[in-house]
């Protein structure tokens, strides 16, 4: 008779059996395969499939008490599971064992399979956590190919500055010496360091022949180092970290992020021209808006004493008159041309966010009073009540 592998169980029938009288394992086995015999066909005979391997050993746990017999039955199958499931019915149409009444009950069809995927997958995990030991031998790694990456570190010129291979038609000016390792640790290796902020003469005729970017800290000091460097050498390039970032402490990919970012000198000058002018005319419209009076601000507060709890807003003229009340939610959407005369002061019923302080722009008013502010970045004279 063939036997089945344990490789190729696919499932496990669990069946419970209530006999009224004593019987024994043989009895049940017995019955198994006599009474089954016949009833689903010559592919599905019991005895033929445990000797194609296709049913494994059937295994029968019983006890005795009240001299009734109970117990349990097991039956291996490498069949599919719509096949098992037909020998699983098939078992509960089993009567009688012996001389005895018996009742067999199906419980469960085990996918051993299932059972398998659990173990692998908590062995795995297992299997993970001892990997993990393993990272010490990684940061080694890592820590050898940094070492060779900075050991080609050089100097250049009668400064000894600081590089990595000028060879190329390209190179990148940094401050110091650890923003040359930290580049070179990234695999940027036509990176230069000017040793201090005074602009070595070397560096000078360095750029005279080769395109230059100058790559700097994302903070003031980056600032005057391009207006000392540009001043002093052909710049073609400027580079900037990230705002409050020094170059020697950013990752590869903020590295790489800062010089596809690079703009030509010509350009940030312009901006920086456009920003500084800009920021000259705010100021100089903040300075003439804030002429407004103290006696003007009593004024408005008289006029919006019952303004709280409204949720509206007031719109003033230049002699502080009403020429408008409008609910606060229509302030961003008011248009100035139904207004007889230009806004000079609008007070609201609630805190001014950054849409209400937009509105007000759009209308061309100078003053805003409310209880609250969530942003004060704008050119009007914003007022608490």
């Amino acid at each position: 008779m063939a036997k089945i592998s344990p490789v190729s169980i696919k499932y496990i029938i669990h069946a419970k059996f209530e006999a009224s009288g004593a019987i024994e394992k043989p009895d049940i086995i017995g019955a198994v395969f006599g009474q089954t015999e016949g009833l689903l066909g010559d592919e599905l005979e019991m005895r033929e499939l445990q000797k194609s391997g296709k049913i494994g050993r059937i295994e029968v746990s019983l006890e005795y008490g009240d001299g009734k017999t109970f117990g349990e039955i097991e039956v291996p199958t490498a069949m599919d599971k719509t096949e098992t499931a037909i020998i699983a019915a098939a078992l509960e149409t089993i009567e009688r064992v012996g001389p005895t009444d018996t009742k067999i009950t199906i419980e469960k069809i085990e996918d051993v399979r299932g059972s398998k995927r659990d173990y692998i997958l908590e062995r795995a995990k297992k299997l993970m956590e001892k990997l993990s030991d393993f990272s010490e031998v990684d940061e080694m790694s890592e820590e050898i190919k940094s070492h060779v990456k900075v050991s080609k570190i050089q100097t250049y010129g009668t400064e000894n500055l600081p590089c990595g291979d000028l060879s190329g038609k390209e190179v990148i000016i940094v401050e110091g010496r650890a923003d040359v390792i930290n580049l070179l640790k990234k695999g940027i290796k036509n990176a230069i360091g000017m040793n201090g902020t005074k602009f070595p003469k070397t560096l000078k005729e360095l750029t005279e022949e080769k395109e230059a970017v100058l790559f700097v800290d994302g903070d003031r000091g980056g600032e005057l180092i391009i207006k000392n460097v540009t001043e002093n050498a052909n710049i073609s390039y400027i580079a900037s970290a990230p705002e409050g970032k020094e170059v020697e402490e950013l990752t590869g990919k903020e590295i790489l992020q800062a010089l596809r970012k690079k703009i030509s000198t010509e350009e940030y000058f312009g901006k920086k021209a456009r920003y500084e002018s800009r920021d000259e005319l705010k100021r100089e419209k903040i300075q003439e808006i804030k002429k407004i009076s103290t006696k003007e601000k009593e004024k408005i507060r008289e006029e919006i004493s019952d303004l709280t709890g409204s949720r509206s807003a007031l719109i003033f003229n230049k002699d502080l008159e009403v020429i408008r009340r409008i609910p606060i939610g229509k302030l961003v959407i008011f248009d100035a041309r139904e207004l007889s005369e230009e806004p000079y002061v609008i007070a609201i019923d609630g805190t001014a966010t950054p849409r209400i302080i937009e509105s007000c722009e759009r209308l061309g008013c100078s003053n805003l009073i409310a209880t609250n502010f969530v942003s004060s970045d704008t050119e009007i004279n914003l007022v608490s009540v």
